[in-house]
Order: C-alpha cells, then structure tokens, then sequence
C-alpha cells in the first residue's frame, strides 16, 4: 500500500535533498513536480558556469519556486570554485580587515554570481564566533573571535547577499565555534550555561535576526543545560523558545546536513532524525549530499508515517512547510543583482595579509607546502602559493615525516619559504618549523586559522587568515614572489 499522495506531498515539502552528477537525473525533477521544496548544488554538481545555470533551469521545469542551495561562503567552503579555489577570503580574512562596508561588497558580489546561476539561498555566512583555536571545522570560516565584530560582519554579509536577490542562511545555531570535535564525524558538546551563549555565541544571530535574514541553520552540538543528551537540531528549547521566542526569529530554520554523524547518530537514521528535528521546530530539512530518490522517499515515508503514529503533528509539518514555500516565494520575487567589481577579492584578500618579521630577500627561495587534511566543509579544493610563484622551486611535505636536514640539503644557499594550515595543530607541524628554522632562514605562511603559537627562530610569521586562491595570491604578491 502506497503513501496517501497528501500527506506524501506534505512531507516532501520540507525537504531539501541533492543529486549526483553535472545533469539533474529524472528522479530529482520529478520529485520536485511531486512537492519536494527543493535541492542542494555540491562540487560535483558543478563543472562550469553554462552547465550550472541548464542545471537550475532544469530543475525549475519540476518546479518553478524550487529552493537551489549551495554552501558558497568563500574563502575555504567554495563550490563554484572547487577546481580552482574562491576568488573571494573568507570570513576570517574579512574580520581581520574589519571593514564593514568590504564584508557587504563581497558578499553582493558572491550573491550576484548566485542569482546569475538560478542559485536562489547561499547556506552561508557562517556566524560562529571561533573562540577555540583548535576548532576542526569552523576556523577561518569564522569573522573572529570576538563577538562584537562578529555580529558586525554578520550582520553585513547578510545584507550583502541578500541585496542581489540571494537568501541568506546564516549558521550554526547556537553556535559551532567553541567546538573541538566535528559534528560531520561525532556529537560534539559544548558544556555552557545559557548565560554564556548568550553573552559569547548568540550576539551574531541577534544581529542577522535584526537584518531580516530568511534563515538560519541549526548546529548538530550538544549544549547539556538546552539540549539535554542530542543535539541542538532537535532541541525545542533550542530552535523555540530560544530561537523564536527569545530572539524573535520568523524565517526558516534549516537543519545542517541530517546524514552528518551529530544528528543520523543520535537518532538512529536520516529518517528518524527528519522527524526529530521537524518535531523540535525545524522547517526545511537539509538531508546531505550523498541522496538519491530511495533515500528521499525513506524520509518522506518516515515522517507521513510519525504523523500518522503521533510523533508529529500534522500542524507542526504544515508550518514547516508553509516556512519553507515562503523561502521559494522571496527569492523568486527578488530584485536585479548586484554588479560584480572585478578582482574585488584579490584586493580583499591583500588587506587581510598580517606580517610579523621580514620578508625581504626571499630570491628564489624553496617554497615547501606542508600536507593538511580538508574537511568535508571544504572538500578537497587547492591551495598554497603554488599557481601564483613566478620564479621559485616547490615541494609538498607531509610534517610528521619529513626531515628537516634533508630540506636543508635540498634548499642549499636559497631561504625556505614555509607554507601550511592550522599549523599548530598540525602533527610535527611545529617541530619541524621550528628545526629547519633553528639552522636556516624560514618564513612562515600560516593559511588556516593561525591560533597563538609563532614559531622560534623564523624570520617572519606571515598569516592569510584563509587558503582560498584569493589568499594564496596575496601571500606571493606581500612576499615578492608573484607571477
């Protein structure tokens, strides 16, 4: 016996799911003309700019107000710019030029890419406040650390996108910065009182709240005083009380990925964690990116059934789906976007640079590029100084097993220009700077979060505040070595 169409439709229209490939497939189309609110677009579903918009079009043959998402926060989350990294810093970079009037620009300038595409909600900006130098997943997606500043950008990077017709998404509620586990991987719990949300976490969601952004995206972390042993997408006290009630949220509230291990584990499935969330307050449930029409029609089976067995009231869903139509129709009524100030990013990404030290007299030095894992956030994209050098040797490293007299050898009379991410957590990061550097000329380029450690002995700690190909370049150009 098939789902009753109605209520079938229903629970379909809180759902954003994804495909596989350059070409939507039948089955992402037609479940769109059955009611499905719509898809997230993922590095592989983009090769170039025409396909993607015969991609949007496609999809909008299914449903003309389908919701197309995509995780475009630039800096270090790109998926337009996957093949190559963003020609856009992130937030990191952005906070640490802290000018306000920047931070909107380039985000209207990421917007009007998105309009152009048929893309019509970026899941970004992300407005955690990183207040944990040893963060895995947020780092230079962050505006800072402080929590003022962060509000500010946020704020601004809102009204940024959402000024080229583009809805905003800003996340992860109630805050992922003070994490030290990644909720792709694990349940990651974060032991605060409210009060300390309140006062350190919560100001950048008040701010976008305030600048009237369309949604905001829960965080798979455990806050035990809120959300008890789950996670915050499931957490009423979290997305109502606090979210609603409290900060006077009316847009939609969008989960982060359900198949991520924070939420699938903690409820048993993707299933059941759709009518979790969904029973907790959530609107529009982002399943991930790894979906196909089988997986869509579990979901959509599990919450017809949890409203038939009492878990879910039939209210609850309805208002969820009428949040998430609501989504479709403002982006559909949005004005003409932005036009885009070519290489505004580059500049960015230039102002952002931080140099302690001397960086003169690096001629042809032997630039190293330490290894540093990605996270699925980011996804393999390059990075390094390496499409930017004019006239100097590279090689790739891997920190932990490299011996710092062999790269001694192999520099011979040239300096060492050092190039990693996050290298104070990176495993023998610091003991091998800190070796080539008690014995030879070494200059540090730190392209991830920077955190307070600043090497012995280096001639100069040069710090990009991210690893896009924006950042990349202006780290050639501030060290003389640009092509």
């Amino acid at each position: 016996m098939g789902l009753d169409p109605g209520l079938r439709r229903l629970a379909l229209g809180t759902l954003l799911a994804a495909y596989p490939g350059p070409v939507p497939p039948d089955w992402a189309v037609d479940l769109l003309t059955d009611g499905l609110a719509g898809h997230t677009l993922f590095g592989t579903n983009i090769h170039d700019p025409a396909q993607v918009a015969a991609s949007t079009e496609a999809l909008r043959a299914g449903r003309p107000d389908v919701i197309i998402a995509i995780d475009e926060e630039g800096g270090d989350v790109t998926r337009l710019a996957h093949a190559t990294g963003s020609p856009y810093p992130g937030n990191a970079a952005l906070g640490a030029v802290d000018d306000l009037a920047l931070t909107r620009q380039v985000y209207a300038a990421i917007g009007a890419e998105l309009a152009a595409l048929g893309i019509t909600i970026d899941l970004a900006p992300t407005v955690d406040v990183n207040t944990a130098d040893e963060n895995p997943v947020i780092g230079t997606r962050s505006f800072g650390a402080d929590p003022a500043r962060v509000a500010a950008h946020s704020a601004a990077a809102v009204a940024g996108l959402q000024s080229a017709g583009v809805a905003a998404c800003a996340k992860h509620f109630p805050g992922h910065g003070a994490t030290v586990a990644d909720s792709h991987y694990e349940l990651p719990t974060v032991d605060v009182s409210p009060a300390v949300l309140r006062e350190r976490d919560l100001p950048p969601f008040a701010a976008v709240v305030d600048a009237g952004v369309r949604a905001i995206m829960t965080a798979h972390i455990r806050v035990p005083p809120l959300t008890g042993d789950g996670p915050a997408t499931f957490s009423r006290a979290v997305l109502v009380d606090l979210l609603r009630v409290e900060y006077g949220f009316t847009g939609t509230v969008i989960t982060d990925a359900l198949e991520m291990k924070g939420a699938a584990l903690a409820a048993g499935g993707v299933g059941p964690a759709a009518v979790r969330a969904l029973a907790a307050g959530a609107d529009l449930l982002c399943i991930g990116a790894k979906v196909d029409a089988d997986l869509v029609e579990q979901v959509a089976a599990e919450i017809v059934e949890a409203l038939s067995d009492g878990r879910l009231d039939r209210a609850r869903v309805e208002e969820a789906a009428g949040r998430a139509a609501d989504l479709a129709g403002w982006t559909r009524a949005a004005g003409p976007p932005t036009p885009v100030t070519e290489r505004l990013g580059y500049a960015a990404a230039l102002r952002a640079i931080r140099v302690e030290g001397d960086v003169t007299e690096l001629t042809r030095p032997l630039v190293v590029q330490l290894h540093a894992a990605s996270t699925i956030a980011e996804g393999r994209v390059p990075w390094g100084l390496g499409p930017h050098l004019a006239d100097a040797e590279e090689v790739r490293a891997v920190a932990g097993e490299t011996d710092p007299e062999a790269l001694r050898r192999l520099a011979g009379d040239r300096p060492i220009v050092l190039v990693g991410r996050h290298l104070h957590r990176l495993p023998g990061g610091p003991e091998l700077v800190e070796a080539l550097a008690a014995r030879h000329p070494v200059t540090v380029v730190e392209m991830g979060w920077p955190g307070r450690w600043r090497p012995a002995n280096a001639r100069a700690f040069v710090t990009t505040y991210g690893a896009s190909h924006a950042n990349g370049r202006a780290a050639a150009e501030v060290l003389g070595l640009a092509g």
